[in-house]
């Protein structure tokens, strides 16, 4: 009756250390309206590097660290990518999973569905389908931040992106997600 017992209260306490991992995520994510990092995303072995801001919903500003200066906007609506040479590209938001990776609503209803995943019990991952995209999302276990993401773009690249030197809540400049044009 004790062994009875003892794996009774060893599994309802790791399902309570879960439900308190995801309602700790689920209120960092509901305290964030921005946030700035560094990050370095690998597509299909290519790795870049830059810096991004997101201000939920749907806006993101990167600059990449590579010699065409490349730039990613989105103001919500649309997602445009430029470099210096001249590549202009323009994307519905709609098309891309950073549609939903951009909503932190979405991502808190997916969460509170949604099993996590523990890896090397430092990460949490949850895996959201919707509209035929696969999105990996991962949090820090110990402070329940953003980590990075793992998807397809509309090509069907495989990109992971990893983030650091998180910065949370920091003042924008007004029009600091306006799209650039083509020149």
């Amino acid at each position: 009756m004790k062994k009875i017992l003892f794996i009774f209260l060893l599994i309802n306490l790791n399902n309570f250390t879960l439900a308190s991992i995801k309602e700790n995520i689920i209120n960092n994510l509901n305290n964030i309206e921005n946030f700035n990092f560094n990050f370095e995303q690998n597509i299909n072995g290519k790795i870049e590097s830059g810096n991004c801001t997101i201000e939920y919903p749907k806006k993101i500003f990167c600059t990449y660290n590579n010699i065409n200066n490349k730039i990613l906007v989105s103001n919500g609506r649309s997602l445009v990518i430029k470099t210096k040479n001249g590549d202009f590209y323009r994307y519905s938001i709609k098309r891309t999973p950073l549609n939903y990776i951009l909503d932190k609503n979405f991502l808190i209803e997916e969460i509170k569905n949604l099993s996590e995943r523990v890896i090397n019990d430092q990460y949490i991952n949850y895996t959201m389908i919707k509209d035929d995209n696969e999105i990996n999302i991962f949090f820090d276990k110990k402070n329940y931040n953003l980590l990075g993401w793992q998807t397809l773009d509309v090509y069907q690249n495989l990109i992971i992106t990893y983030i650091s030197s998180l910065k949370v809540n920091q003042p924008l400049k007004k029009n600091f997600f306006k799209l650039p044009t083509l020149d």
